[in-house]
């Protein structure tokens, strides 16, 4: 089983378990920076836009632990500053909502270098 991170929705998260993936849920960046860090992760999916530290934020401090983890950026903004952002997170995939299932999977595989 493969293993997946999602910070937050738990709609998210049933579409993983669908899909054979062993998700967890945080409910914040900052929770999953306390929690998360000592399981295996294959990919962590994140909203761009979260409650206190962002998603962009939270890859960031990742890199800055010294913690590589493929990740896939959502976001249901469409503004100029959420476009720039995402054009910033270059190596990154990010997906605006709504998405196909297919697309987050897509967009996974191409963060986890299948």
């Amino acid at each position: 089983m493969r293993s997946s991170t999602t910070t937050p929705g738990s709609g998210l998260a049933d579409l993983l378990h669908a899909a054979d993936f062993d998700a967890r849920v945080f409910g914040s960046a900052e929770e999953f920076l306390e929690r998360g860090l000592g399981e295996r992760i294959d990919c962590l999916v994140t909203d761009i836009h979260l409650p206190g530290m962002t998603g962009i934020a939270l890859l960031r401090e990742l890199g800055v632990r010294g913690t590589a983890i493929p990740a896939v950026l959502i976001t249901g903004r469409h503004d100029p500053a959420t476009l720039e952002l995402i054009h910033r997170a270059e190596s990154v995939p990010c997906l605006r909502k709504p998405f196909s299932d297919s697309e987050l999977f897509d967009a996974m595989q191409r963060a986890m270098g299948v």
